[in-house]
């Protein structure tokens, strides 16, 4: 259906952001890998894989993805050698150090975009430096991810600084609490017009490529 509807990429992943029931790398190479080589099979399409763990994104490239999207912000500093070692691209994210599937709480920065800059250009400048192709690097400032509601409006209206660094911009925006705190909305499912809303005003600061549920 995504396909259908015009997405260039497919985002696959095995293991759900937030917190809950630990998912081993065997586990998540399971629920993954297969799944990668069957929409490799049918579709020309992007594939991206979301995964902070090298053990995966080895294994998942094998089975014919382009794209590992890093949303964890290097927390396994060996998956930039792996989209290497492929070919593939790497999706660098801003999480301010965050552990993995652990949420944000009383997280403070002097200046939240000045350390998305810093640490995004960093993880890319580091990947290239690894053998990364420059032009499949993409930086994320990581909306919700290690960052109060504010943190992420302030990355939001601030995307200019980080097109800024030649970087094309990603952004994750469908359905996340910064939304539904903004508007009170606690359904995720109900956050459709504020992820609308959050995705145009991105797209006239200049970001590029967009992760949503609703293409």
């Amino acid at each position: 259906r995504a396909v259908d509807e015009g997405a260039g990429i497919i985002d696959i992943g095995g293991v759900k952001a937030g917190p809950g029931a630990e998912v081993d790398a065997a586990e998540e190479i399971r629920r993954t890998a297969s799944f990668v080589a069957a929409v490799r099979a049918r579709h020309d399409v992007v594939i991206s894989v979301d995964t902070w763990r090298a053990e995966v994104g080895r294994v998942v490239a094998a089975e014919g993805a382009d794209l590992l999207n890093d949303a964890w912000g290097g927390h396994d500093p060996e998956l930039a050698a792996v989209a290497a070692e492929f070919g593939l691209g790497l999706v660098c994210t801003h999480t301010g150090g965050a552990t993995p599937r652990t949420r944000p709480h009383r997280v403070e920065y002097d200046d939240v975009v000045a350390d998305v800059v810093r640490r995004t250009v960093g993880e890319a400048e580091r990947a290239v430096a690894l053998g990364v192709p420059r032009e499949s690097v993409l930086i994320d400032p990581g909306h919700d991810f290690g960052k109060s509601t504010r943190h992420s409006l302030e990355a939001t209206r601030r995307i200019p600084e980080l097109v800024a660094t030649g970087w094309p911009v990603l952004v994750s925006l469908s359905r996340k609490d910064f939304v539904g705190e903004t508007l009170d909305i606690a359904a995720p499912s109900d956050r459709l017009l504020g992820t609308l809303a959050a995705t145009s005003v991105s797209a006239w600061l200049g970001a590029q490529v967009y992760r949503a549920h609703d293409v």
